[in-house]
C-alpha cells in the first residue's frame, strides 16, 4: 500500500469529504465519503460494459466486497463539507471518459480543485503496465456479463 493511503478501520466512519478508494482487479476506483455510509463516485465502468453517471450509493455497494482506504491530500484546498458539496454538485453528470474524465479525475477535482489521475498517467508513462490495465477491465466486464446473462436465465 502507498503511503499516501490510510486503510480505514471496519468500525470507523471516513472523514467527511474523505477520498475514497478501493483497489480492485488491475485498477483503483475512488469515490468520495458524503456521510451517513454513503459515497459520491463516478460509475464510469465499474459496474458493467456501460459507462454510467455520478452517483450517490451506499459505502458497500462502493466497495463491492473490496477493501476501502483514505487517500491523503495533506495540501488539500477543498476538505468536509466543501468537498461533500463539491461531488454533489456534478450529481447525475454523464460524461465519463476513461483517459480524461474518470472516477480518480472527479475525486482529485473534489478535493484539490483540479482533475488528475496518476492511474492513467502511469498507464501512459508504462504502456505494458497499461495492457495489463486494460486486460484485467475487459475480464472483469466479461465477468460481470456472464453473470448478468446467468441471472438473466434464471428468471
Amino acid at each position: 500500500m502507498s503511503p499516501d493511503l490510510q486503510p480505514t478501520m471496519q468500525t470507523d466512519e471516513p472523514p467527511l469529504g474523505a477520498h475514497l478508494v478501493s483497489r480492485r482487479a488491475g485498477y483503483s476506483h475512488h469515490g468520495i465519503y458524503v456521510g451517513g455510509g454513503r459515497v459520491v463516485h463516478y460509475a464510469g465502468l465499474c459496474v458493467s460494459l456501460h459507462r454510467g453517471p455520478i452517483e450517490e450509493v451506499t459505502l458497500e455497494r462502493f466497495a463491492a466486497g473490496y477493501e476501502v482506504a483514505v487517500v491523503a491530500h495533506p495540501c488539500a484546498a477543498f476538505v468536509g463539507r466543501e468537498a461533500v458539496a463539491r461531488a454533489r454538485s456534478r450529481l447525475g453528470e454523464d460524461r465519463y471518459r476513461l483517459l480524461s474524465n474518470n472516477c480518480e479525475h472527479f475525486c482529485t477535482w473534489c478535493v484539490d480543485g483540479k482533475g488528475r489521475s496518476d492511474q492513467v498517467r502511469t498507464c501512459i508513462a508504462h504502456p505494458l503496465a497499461g495492457l495489463r490495465v486494460v486486460r484485467a477491465l475487459v475480464h472483469a466486464r466479461r465477468m460481470q456479463a456472464s453473470r448478468d446473462a446467468y441471472a438473466a436465465q434464471a428468471v
